[in-house]
């Protein structure tokens, strides 16, 4: 590979990382071809991007962007490191590696992961970042909270006037009788 090939590589790389704010880096050096292939194949089905890249050109396109990497450059890059892109979500990829693991059992693990420009490093983050909500299932969450005391209001209000007119239905009978 050429100096030319390389900086358009590390060009791409630096716009995947600006433009998704979620990404993920594994460690796949023990998979087959077969075991491989299967990951490729579930990353497509999910709409996760699955690219194996030189941790150097990995290097390269970190240090463009605003975020401060040096964590990984430590632990994350070294070895074999392939990065998953999810533009929507930052625990999809994270589900995708829990349910790969299922059925091929030590295949793949975690080196790291950047959500939101937040660094999660090592395979022991894996749970937790299967487990995050996404902003929408957090913004519904808060509305719910927020509508649950109000309804509560507004269902003591409707209560309470049936009451009322109960009351009221009454007192009129007893005047007329």
């Amino acid at each position: 590979m050429n100096r030319q090939d390389k900086g358009a590589i590390i060009q791409d790389l630096s716009e995947k990382f600006a433009n998704n704010p979620f990404f993920y880096i594994t460690d796949a050096s023990g998979m087959t071809v077969a075991t491989t292939n299967k990951l490729r194949r579930l990353c497509y089905e999910r709409g996760i991007e699955y690219k194996v890249v030189k941790n150097t050109l990995i290097e390269k396109a970190l240090e463009t962007l605003d975020t401060d990497y040096t964590p990984f450059k430590e632990s994350v890059l070294t070895g074999f490191s392939g990065i998953m892109f999810h533009p929507e979500s930052g625990k999809d990829a994270a589900k995708l590696i829990k349910d790969f693991l299922k059925e091929n059992k030590d295949s793949i693990s975690l080196k790291g992961a950047s959500i939101d420009a937040e660094l999660f490093i090592g395979h022991d983050q894996l749970d937790m970042l299967a487990n995050l909500k996404s902003k929408a299932e957090l913004i519904g969450d808060v509305i719910m909270l927020l509508q649950s005391p109000a309804k509560t209001v507004i269902g003591g209000l409707q209560s309470g006037g049936n009451k009322l007119a109960g009351i009221l239905k009454t007192l009129s009978e007893k005047e007329a009788a």
